[in-house]
């Protein structure tokens, strides 16, 4: 399930696609970035069927080698262990996958048939395929392990499907890192005892309005926000203010101001943290002292009031 930091990714991304477009179309930025996240969904569902299309690849190659004129024992009598492994076989009797794959038309791999094709390719040559083949445990923790490893070392990791993703969207290749720890979890918490469930995208309806509050507010109250990051920036202009570090302390502003419930710090530290990996080198000391001064001196005017799990 998407996570607030993602969240906070992809409203930093929004603000600044309005703000370089010169959009004033609030409800059609937020349309798009609500189907930004619901397309991470889709991302996560794609993911776990390639792995039951490498198996059905597998089960038709080998079924061609049995029909060959001059076919070998290891032809006519294949290892078929890959194909009966059981934690993808669960997951090919999945109702909620197949029913989420048929729901939103995800016909990529039957479409695009040679990235199914490349990541079997890739498997066949790999030491864990070769391990596990080899192995004479038959037991659905071994099975699972094997997926697991075949995921997080061939699929997560291919440059090829990296690439066909980002052309399929270009919001994806943000969510690609997170798609892939979303699919690891999902994949380790599964037992043999129940049926394979798609995770929820959003972990509680008030991570689904997370992004709405954090958006709007931030784009309806961002210009009264200027005279404090001025005040404490005194010696920046802010046209020398890289845009996405302005975007974020103007995004930590709206937290500290609209959402009483998130401790500032926990504000800092998260604005901290995308500032390192979206900005400058040294965005993530500027959007500290920047905010650690505001949310002081809003303690003190009692400017900022933080209530319950705000407190701590």
């Amino acid at each position: 399930m998407v996570n607030r930091r993602h969240i906070r990714v992809k409203v930093m991304q929004s603000v600044y696609a309005m703000q370089q477009s010169n959009s004033n179309d609030l409800a059609r930025e937020l349309k798009f970035l609500k189907h930004s996240i619901q397309k991470m969904s889709d991302l996560y569902a794609l993911n776990l069927q390639l792995l039951i299309e490498v198996q059905k690849l597998a089960h038709k190659k080998m079924e061609l080698s049995k029909k060959k004129i001059l076919a070998t024992k290891e032809d006519l009598q294949p290892n078929i262990k890959f194909l009966d492994n059981k934690f993808i076989n669960q997951l090919r009797q999945s109702v909620s996958l197949e029913g989420y794959v048929e729901l939103n038309n995800l016909k990529n791999w039957e479409i695009d048939t040679e990235y199914v094709k490349i990541i079997w390719e890739e498997l066949q040559s790999h030491e864990i395929y070769k391990e596990y083949m080899a192995s004479s445990e038959e037991s659905y923790n071994s099975d699972r392990d094997f997926v697991v490893n075949f995921y997080k070392e061939i699929i997560a990791t291919n440059d090829k499907l990296y690439d066909y993703y980002e052309d399929k969207m270009i919001s994806w290749v943000d969510d690609i890192p997170f798609v892939n720890t979303w699919v690891v979890k999902s994949l380790n918490k599964q037992s043999p005892k129940n049926p394979f469930v798609l995770g929820g995208l959003y972990k509680d309806n008030d991570d689904k309005e997370f992004v709405s509050d954090l958006f709007n507010k931030t784009m309806l109250h961002h210009h009264k926000y200027e005279e404090d990051i001025h005040e404490k920036t005194p010696n920046w202009e802010a046209d020398r203010i890289a845009d996405i570090d302005m975007i974020l302390i103007k995004m930590g502003i709206t937290e500290f101001l609209h959402f009483p419930s998130i401790p500032s710090r926990v504000t800092i530290n998260e604005y901290i943290e995308v500032a390192k990996d979206y900005s400058t080198n040294k965005s993530g000391y500027f959007v500290n002292g920047v905010l650690d001064k505001i949310s002081k001196e809003y303690t003190e005017s009692k400017k900022m009031v933080k209530i319950g799990r705000g407190l701590i």
